[in-house]
């Protein structure tokens, strides 16, 4: 049925946008996250940021949209409270952006907790092998320890996770496009479901399953590259 495609294709590059920004905010922050606690273990910035994790994981995320839709919508007028774009003069990349902040700050929030939880562990045992080891007694520095021995390495088994977490993401977006009135594909699927209608509905799921498929395979190619052993 060509004007269902249309519809989900419409809806779904939405759903890639707001996705897209709230994966690579979550992979950023819980990356940085994960490397200082494990840098610093023990220390107060570990504590710090484990407690943020657990506090971030903890959170159901529709009640944090809505809290920080109260906060910075409706209480301090920083930031628009729903939709992709103004509905008077937008339209533009950074109209954009400016809607873009709530919905993908709340999205990212549980999966940079996951992503940094992951890349802590991975770091403190690349962090005790023997070649991180020799790096440091070679003169290397400790940011370069870290960042080109001990990250690259991490990154093997930080980046499935990544990829299990854009699904994660593309399934959350159904309730956090509801709460803030996003135009994708979740909130096409609530209406089409409360509507009944399953040709929508099917179109929407199938969308969303192999793009699901498709970012884990990704993400096995990318392990892949970083690691030729996996082939092996």
């Amino acid at each position: 049925n060509r004007p269902v495609l249309d519809e989900v294709l419409e809806r779904f590059s939405a759903t890639l946008i707001l996705a897209g920004a709230a994966l690579v905010l979550a992979s950023v922050l819980g990356l940085l996250a994960g490397i200082v606690s494990a840098v610093y273990q023990y220390g107060l910035a570990d504590k710090l940021v484990t407690f943020a994790v657990l506090i971030g994981i903890s959170l159901p995320s529709f009640w944090l949209g809505l809290l920080l839709i109260l906060l910075f919508a409706v209480r301090w007028r920083l930031l628009p409270v729903s939709g992709m774009y103004a509905i008077y003069g937008g339209g533009g990349f950074t109209d954009l952006l400016w809607h873009l902040v709530l919905p993908a700050t709340t999205l990212a929030v549980v999966a940079a907790g996951v992503i940094a939880r992951l890349t802590r562990s991975a770091m403190l045992e690349v962090l005790r092998q023997d070649f991180v080891r020799t790096a440091r007694a070679k003169g290397v520095s400790e940011q370069g320890v870290v960042f080109r021995h001990a990250l690259k390495a991490a990154m093997v088994t930080v980046i499935p996770v990544i990829g299990i977490q854009a699904g994660f993401v593309l399934g959350g977006a159904v309730y956090i496009e509801t709460v803030f009135q996003w135009p994708g594909i979740g909130r096409m699927l609530v209406d089409a479901i409360g509507t009944r209608d399953i040709l929508l509905v099917q179109g929407g799921v199938l969308v969303v399953a192999a793009s699901y498929v498709l970012f884990n395979l990704l993400a096995d190619v990318v392990q892949r590259v970083l690691d030729p052993r996996i082939a092996a």
